[in-house]
């Protein structure tokens, strides 16, 4: 009880010192502090200071110590310690700042000074202790060195314009004194009291009575005698104005804004704390965002027969498709197993696509079992299309591209690959399909039935090793020694586009490839450029077959089309007949095109002349075309042969040759084999000269 009653003791003396003394409390926390604050922050803080002095200096005082000097050394540690957060007291809505305008101008003067020494010149220069005084209360402080502050603080004070030291003078130290003058540019309180005994009051102020020492006594030695008032330069007293307004306004809007903000993410995670739903994956069950792309009732599905009434015939046409597509357990799986594969699921991407799960729900195009055992699940998200397949405990996804895609790039989705058929998923706006074998172009279409999911099974060519190897024991001839090359004849409807059939290859990616025929042109004179055509007709289908063993080299993984050009015809020396210069160019999903060039003779293989790859040569923008090789005739003599694309005017061979022809072709005899292989250069009807087209990128301008 009696120590329940010390303690109490102590923090009411405590208490009744800062409320007695708060003006002068105030004013040494203030200069204590760093002056690089500025005066509205400052003030806070020195406010801060004195009022978190109260426990300390309590417990200090119970113990026997002087509570003045107690608050004084509690203040000096709080204003002269680590600044710390944004603590009360707080003021909203206003700026502050002393009234007593030379207490800035002090601290001013006091900036390069240490927080203890600035103490010190406070407590000797403002409340008149002495030096001996000053040091213990700032040992108190915890300064380390209280003594040598004292003496800065005398050394500052004792700045220029100082009085000269009275003889004899000394203090309770033994040093010489002075008279302190205060720091430069401080009015109304730098040489001890004045004659009126405001001691150094601004004019008109009315001195506070009895409450203080002189100004001057500690900075002169010994305690020096009391004047009958104080200076009132202290922070009490404060000037007040409005912050911005404006600004204000903004801030409160904003803070409401981020209150709203916290409220809805608060609801959203005590609505999603009930836990991951299964099967979606751990990282996605707190993110509310996440959640949405992945859960299956937010699949974005398009009415059946949206693809006949917009202006967009692509996969975002699709309707979703399938016995499935209400399993809403295996559609969790599916987009869980896209969010955060297992180990032991196969990923294959086609190149430049990504494999991230999806930033917002997809569109789903199908979800059934196309084959025994088999699950398959297909979303369409933005560029991307995603099937995921469940086989015998197994699962995969495979990703592709569909950028650009149309009517004929967006035809058919691959579903299941088994023991040489394919299942797949036709487009909407499909209305037949057949299997037209490439290497037989006198035959006819088979029709095949296509279920009432959209679904059709084709057969599959050979695989692409044993297409490789056929080829090369062909030469790459044609059609002979690749085997049959099954590929997809569909039909559009009638509502997108009258009697349009086109051709769909197997090239072992997630989409088929589209194929087309640009025949030559013919004439003398530069005829119309040609757009490509679909490979349906008599003429493209022979072609084709020519040319079929050649798919075998293009990745169907990132091709959406390739298209054989015709570029030019020549007449072969020694009447040995008419030979096809031809452009096979496999066009990527992300624009890129790679290009073969091949010679086609009236009999035998077909020669490999010039591959090219990232280029724009044999497409749309890359229309000019130049191409040379060396052929030997039947009787064994070597000529140098050259065609170009239809605005060629003119065909230049230097280097081991040195010819000029006029036209589209050139035919001389093959230098020697110990010669350097020549240059070719062609001149277009516009003067422009390009170059022969080879690996290293030429047959451009």
């Amino acid at each position: 009880m009696g120590q329940r009653e010390g303690s109490g003791t102590g923090l009411r003396q405590a208490e009744a010192v800062i409320v007695e003394r708060y003006p002068q409390l105030l004013r040494l926390a203030y200069l204590v502090l760093p002056p690089d604050l500025d005066r509205h922050t400052r003030l806070l803080r020195a406010h801060r200071a004195v009022q978190h002095s109260l426990r300390a200096a309590g417990r200090r005082a119970r113990q026997g110590g002087d509570p003045l000097a107690a608050v004084r050394a509690e203040v000096v540690r709080h204003a002269a310690g680590r600044l710390r957060g944004p603590l009360p007291p707080w003021v909203w809505g206003l700026r502050m700042w002393p009234s007593a305008e030379g207490l800035d101008e002090a601290a001013r003067g006091l900036a390069g000074l240490t927080p203890y020494a600035r103490a010190a010149y406070v407590l000797c220069r403002f409340d008149g202790l002495g030096g001996d005084a000053a040091a213990e209360v700032l040992e108190q402080a915890g300064a380390g060195d209280p003594a040598g502050e004292v003496r800065a603080a005398r050394a500052a004070a004792a700045g220029p314009g100082a009085s000269e030291v009275a003889p004899g003078a000394t203090d309770a130290a033994g040093t010489g004194a002075v008279a302190d003058p205060g720091p430069p540019g401080v009015p109304g309180d730098g040489t001890g009291p004045r004659a009126d005994g405001s001691a150094g009051l601004p004019a008109g102020a009315v001195p506070s009575a009895g409450t203080g020492p002189s100004a001057s006594a500690g900075l002169s030695g010994g305690a020096g005698p009391r004047s009958g008032s104080e200076t009132i330069l202290h922070p009490a007293a404060v000037h007040t104005r409005p912050t911005d307004l404006l600004l204000r306004r903004t801030r409160v809007r904003a803070a409401w804004s981020l209150a709203a903000v916290l409220l809805l993410a608060a609801g959203l995670t005590r609505a999603t704390a009930a836990g991951p739903e299964p099967g979606l994956p751990a990282p996605y069950a707190g993110a509310p965002a996440a959640r949405a792309a992945l859960d299956p009732a937010r699949l974005v599905r398009v009415p059946a027969g949206a693809w006949s009434d917009t202006g967009r015939v692509d996969f975002t046409a699709w309707p979703a498709r399938g016995p499935r597509t209400g399993d809403r357990a295996l559609l969790t799986r599916a987009l869980g197993t896209w969010a955060a594969p297992t180990p032991d699921t196969a990923v294959a991407a086609a190149p430049g696509v990504s494999a991230e799960p999806p930033g917002h729900p997809p569109q789903l195009l199908f979800a059934g079992d196309p084959g025994p055992g088999t699950l398959v699940v297909v979303f369409l998200d933005a560029d991307r299309i995603v099937r995921y397949t469940e086989q015998g405990g197994r699962r995969s996804l495979d990703i592709a591209r569909t950028d650009d895609a149309n009517v004929t790039t967006a035809a058919a989705v691959t579903l299941t690959r088994d023991a040489g058929t394919a299942r797949r998923l036709l487009a909407p706006w499909i209305a037949t399909a057949g299997v037209q074998d490439l290497t037989a172009p006198a035959g006819t279409a088979r029709p095949l039935p296509i279920g009432p999911d959209g679904t059709v099974t084709t057969e599959l060519p050979r695989g692409p090793a044993d297409e490789r190897a056929g080829g090369a024991a062909a030469g790459g001839a044609g059609g002979e020694g690749c085997g049959p090359r099954p590929v997809l004849e569909v039909v559009s409807s009638p509502r997108i586009v009258e009697k349009h059939a086109f051709l769909l290859a197997d090239l072992g990616g997630l989409l088929p490839v589209h194929l087309t025929y640009t025949p030559p042109a013919d004439g003398a004179d530069a005829p119309p450029a040609r757009q490509p055509r679909e490979a349906t007709g008599p003429a493209a289908l022979a072609r084709w077959a020519q040319e079929a063993c050649t798919l075998g080299d293009v990745d169907g993984r990132a091709v959406r089309a390739v298209n054989l050009w015709d570029f030019a015809v020549t007449e072969l020396p020694e009447n040995t007949g008419r030979a096809v210069w031809s452009c096979a160019r496999a066009t990527h999903r992300d624009g890129r095109g790679d290009v073969r060039i091949r010679l086609r003779p009236p009999a035998g293989a077909s020669l490999a002349v010039a591959h090219a790859e990232s280029t724009a040569a044999c497409g749309r923008f890359g229309q000019h075309l130049l191409a040379a090789t060396l052929w030997r005739a039947p009787s064994g003599h070597g000529y140098q042969l050259a065609a170009g694309s239809r605005e060629v005017a003119e065909i230049t061979a230097t280097g081991s040759l040195h010819t000029r022809t006029t036209g589209r072709t050139l035919t001389v005899p093959a230098p020697p084999a110990s010669a350097p292989p020549a240059a070719l250069t062609a001149t277009l009807r516009s003067g422009a000269v390009i170059t022969a087209l080879d690996a290293r990128g030429g047959g451009r301008d």
